[in-house]
């Protein structure tokens, strides 16, 4: 009996190899997203860019980007105006004023008014200007966050879509040996031409299944490249300590970006009701004046400088507008920071259950692939000695094909909950 070269044991364990490479790691794509880009299946692991190099790709070109510039820029300017000496910008003032025609009198008044600050007010508006600079930093902090969160899923999901591509190309590179051994066992007579035809619609069926697959590649390819602006997926990440990762928390909620954006919010509504509880009325001003007098004709010019001061008294009818949609900021802020916490708890242990439940599936799809991969060799040294019939193979090699890329997504979906529980930790990459 001739040895198939198809199915021998060197040509087993390179695929078997291949497969656990792609299971535990990333597999190289197959494809070019574009002319431009660079195949990942050609250039070597260390030159694809690593989760927190793409989250920097990604944050420089977002909207989210833009607008924490944008706050922060708005609360440096509020604290330089609370640093001013003045309250508001000042007024300047010109009057004149003439007699009767042809008397010759005539008022000429120049000035300016100076805003000035009530007793304590600067004080509060300094702090409730900190305040809004903590806020932004904090509101930057977690919007990085939320980006990271959509790199981990679209990078999970292009990980797991390159890993099956590289299995479906090595599924159809089997069947194409196999089919290419029957076609000759059946010129040769050792074979009905019926298994000719069952081994070439098998292959047909790979061939569509590696259709499939490098599209949705494709498609995985551009929308992480229309996130980050790289062509390349990103490398596989270091596998964290087994026991820490699985069942401790990574960090506090309090080190959390988004419960320190609720907690950083809280603080500012409470800075900004102080600051308008103690702003009751607009702002005094101090009146400084130079008067030129002629009181009529022939006689001279009189010059006079004035000092005056205008404070301004309201009353609790028209601040109260404002001290109630202080108040309601605040009411808000503080039920919102306690929900924070609450749901950033349940995400954290939902995603602990999940990483634990990952665990123990990949775990059982990987010793389930390895035992149909041992019955698919089984099988081929009975389809060698003639004992086991074409159909019989191929069904093997379907079942343990079918293992193997199940294996491959589980392996991909434990990779996501790993990423899944450092995003609900509040980690960064």
């Amino acid at each position: 009996m001739k040895s198939h070269p198809w199915f021998n044991p060197w040509l087993v364990g390179r695929v078997i190899a291949a497969s656990a490479l792609s299971c535990a790691a990333v597999a190289q794509p197959q494809s070019q997203f574009s002319p431009a880009a660079v195949s990942a299946a050609d250039s070597p692991l260390h030159s694809r860019p690593t989760l927190s190099q793409a989250l920097e790709a990604a944050w420089q070109r977002s909207q989210e980007a833009t607008e924490a510039t944008g706050q922060q820029r708005r609360a440096q300017a509020e604290q330089g105006a609370a640093g001013a000496w003045l309250a508001a910008a000042p007024a300047f003032e010109l009057s004149q004023r003439e007699g009767r025609r042809n008397s010759g009198d005539r008022e000429t008044e120049i000035g300016v008014a100076l805003p000035l600050w009530r007793p304590g007010q600067r004080a509060l508006v300094g702090q409730a200007a900190q305040a809004e600079i903590d806020w932004a930093a904090s509101a930057q902090q977690a919007a990085r966050l939320r980006l990271a969160g959509q790199i981990r899923e679209t990078a999970g999901a292009l990980q797991a879509q390159e890993s099956e591509a590289r299995l479906t190309g090595l599924q159809r590179q089997l069947l194409q040996r196999l089919c290419d051994d029957v076609a000759r066992r059946v010129k040769a007579g050792d074979l009905a031409p019926a298994d000719a035809l069952a081994a070439r619609a098998d292959l047909l069926a790979a061939d569509v299944l590696d259709t499939e697959a490098q599209q949705k590649l494709q498609v995985q390819r551009a929308q992480w490249q229309l996130l980050t602006g790289l062509a390349l997926a990103p490398g596989p990440e270091p596998e964290p300590a087994p026991a820490p990762s699985t069942t401790a928390p990574v960090t506090t909620l309090d080190a959390h970006p988004e419960q320190g954006l609720a907690r950083q919010s809280l603080d500012r509504a409470r800075r900004r009701l102080t600051m308008v509880q103690a702003q009751r009325g607009e702002s005094p001003e101090l009146g400084v004046s130079l008067r030129q007098e002629r009181p009529g004709r022939g006689t001279g010019t009189q010059h006079s400088v004035a000092l005056g001061l205008r404070i301004p008294f309201g009353t609790d009818t028209h601040s109260q507008p404002r001290l109630a949609a202080a108040l309601a900021e605040q009411e808000l802020a503080h039920t919102m920071e306690q929900r924070t916490r609450a749901r950033l708890s349940t995400e954290r242990e939902l995603a602990q259950s999940q990483l634990l439940s990952s665990t123990a599936q990949a775990q059982l799809e990987s010793d389930r692939a390895a035992l149909l991969r041992e019955r698919a060799t089984l099988i081929d040294k009975s389809f060698k000695a003639g004992e086991t019939a074409l159909p019989e193979l191929l069904r093997a090699l379907n079942a343990a094909a079918q293992a193997e890329t199940a294996a491959a997504r589980q392996q991909g979906a434990l990779s996501l909950a790993r990423a899944r529980l450092q995003q609900a930790s509040g980690l960064l990459p």
